[in-house]
Parts: C-alpha cells; sequence; structure tokens
C-alpha cells in the first residue's frame, strides 16, 4: 500500500494519528493516515511482526460449537419462514440474506470466515453451495456441500453468486487489489456484502486514537462511506445499499481504552452500571438511524 496515497480515492493530503495496540495491552505506536478528501484512514506503514499482535485467543479463532438436531432444525424452519416475509426470533443473518436477494442453491462464499460461524448457521438453514476462505484456520473443511479452505482472499480461485466480509475487509493490505479481485470472483449480477469499521462515526471523530474499533495495528484499512463507493465504482460495482450497525461497544470499548486498560481482561458489569450500558445499548441504536455508527453493512451488485 503507497501510505502516500489514499487507498479509497487517491487523495494525498492527510492528517495523522498516532495509535496504540489497545485490545490486549500490547503497546507500540502506529501511525494512521486520514485522507483529507474522503475521510478515510489506513494503516502509513504494516509491522513486519503483524502475526504477533494475533495471539491464540483472539477472537476469530474460537473453536466452532455444533448445534444439536433440534435447533439446527429450528434454524431451517424460520429462515423458510423468513422467505415469506414473517419474523420469528429473527436474527441479524436472516437481515443479510434477505437484503443479499440470495437462495439456496447459489454459491455463496464467506472470506475470512474464521471458525465457520456463520457458514455452518446457513448450512443448518438449507443452503447448498458454501465455501469459507481464512488464511489462519487450523483445520479445513470438505463436506459435499460445505467447504473451507486455509486460502488467503487474493489466492481465492472460482465464481460465487455472494461473497461476504464480515469484519475481514479491514484487515486487507489493498483495498484496490481486494476490490479487483471481487469483480473478478462473482458471477455477473452477483453481490458481496462488506461490513467494517467505517469513520462516519461521532465515536471516531470525537475520541480518535482511544477509538474501540481503530484497534490498531489489526486494522490496516478503515473507509468512509464516501470512500467505500468510490472504491466500488472504480471496480465495476454499484452500491445499491448501506446499513449501519453499530454496537454499544463503540462506547464502553472506547471508555475502556481511555480507563486505561485493555479489552480482554475487564469486567463490563463491575466498570459499568446496567443504566449506562441499557444507555449504551439506546445509543447504538440512535447513532444508526442516523448514520453516525461506527460500522456499517455494504451491499454491492456486479452488473456486467
Amino acid at each position: 500500500m503507497d501510505k502516500y496515497a489514499c487507498p479509497a480515492c487517491n487523495g494525498n493530503f492527510f492528517s495523522q494519528v498516532i495509535a496504540t495496540e489497545r485490545m490486549y495491552g500490547i503497546g507500540g505506536e502506529f501511525l494512521y493516515l486520514e485522507c483529507q478528501n474522503c475521510q478515510s484512514l489506513h494503516l502509513a506503514k504494516i509491522p513486519d511482526n503483524l502475526s504477533d499482535f494475533y495471539p491464540e485467543n483472539y477472537y476469530a479463532f474460537r473453536p466452532q460449537k455444533s448445534d444439536g438436531f433440534l435447533f439446527r432444525l429450528i434454524k431451517k424452519l424460520r429462515y423458510n419462514i423468513s422467505t415469506y416475509g414473517i419474523s420469528i426470533f429473527d436474527n441479524e443473518y436472516l437481515g443479510w440474506l434477505k437484503d443479499l436477494e440470495t437462495s439456496p442453491n447459489e454459491s455463496i462464499a464467506d472470506i475470512g470466515c474464521g471458525n465457520g460461524n456463520l457458514l455452518w448457521q446457513l448450512f443448518y438453514c438449507g443452503f447448498k453451495n458454501l465455501w469459507g476462505f481464512d488464511p489462519y484456520i487450523n483445520a479445513e473443511l470438505d463436506l459435499e456441500n460445505f467447504r473451507i479452505k486455509r486460502t488467503p482472499f487474493l489466492d481465492v480461485e472460482g465464481k460465487f453468486d455472494v461473497l461476504m466480509f464480515h469484519h475481514s475487509f479491514e484487515h486487507f493490505e489493498d483495498p484496490k487489489k481486494a476490490f479487483n479481485k471481487i469483480y473478478k470472483l462473482l458471477n455477473r449480477g452477483g453481490r458481496a456484502l462488506i461490513r467494517l469499521p467505517v469513520t462516519d462515526g461521532v465515536v471516531w471523530k470525537k475520541e480518535r486514537e482511544y477509538w474501540f474499533q481503530l484497534d490498531a495495528p489489526r486494522h490496516l484499512f478503515i473507509p468512509s462511506v464516501i470512500g467505500m463507493k468510490a472504491l466500488g465504482e472504480n471496480f465495476g460495482l454499484k452500491l445499491e445499499k448501506v446499513v449501519f450497525d453499530s454496537l454499544p461497544n463503540q462506547f464502553f470499548g472506547t471508555e475502556i481504552y481511555k480507563r486505561g486498560k485493555n479489552f480482554v481482561n475487564f469486567n463490563l458489569n463491575k466498570e459499568f452500571s446496567k443504566s449506562e450500558l441499557n444507555t449504551f445499548v439506546r445509543e447504538a441504536r440512535v447513532f444508526n438511524i442516523k448514520r453516525q455508527g461506527d460500522q456499517a453493512a455494504f451491499f454491492f451488485k456486479k452488473w456486467k
């Protein structure tokens, strides 16, 4: 990544933010550059020892717990009912499937799938052509309708109807190469869902280096909505919809960092009262409605 050009819009005027690793308390100093044109953010220099910042207890490496037969049946029935516009014990991924206008026979790939939890949920719902790709998984999976491969994204081969990136895109070194790869992998009319932090959020603008989602140095690129739209258009992908889906952790995680504590060892209920936690939940909902939250889901479509 060229540190002198914005990965989203090619702008070359930046403000600077010096951040440190706070989730595990590892420390260090990392320079982020904020584009003054589109407000996207990127890490100026990726550390040579980046893998050291992904310890064994990193959340994406947690083992997958298999559901029993009854829960699998309930999830399949819930999905089937949701296709008729009826919501029963709604779940977030049902909303993604609806917005992606996908069906069980389409080929779906989850990039940076981690332990494959989301793919297992889709498998239980009856989806029949599922793929997961992640360079850091411990073991691969090879079932008739469901495969997980230890493969970096830029090395993925094949064609897919749907690509999903659930908080993996911000870990990519070169967003332009990633979008070019998305275009090549998608069938005509294919869709891509990219969920990641965004710099449109109030918390980032107010708290800067203490922002929970900055997550230095693991997050290499954090765009604005404008930046993501520009990236998609430059690579033949039309931005169809943006849904802000930020969580209360933008508040309590940031506050924990301001108190000088790391995120993996603190006790949420000891740090905050029940009233404070309820307030965080309400504020997150309001921020999402106002499009001022700190993360969003982007729905792209390949038209040609």
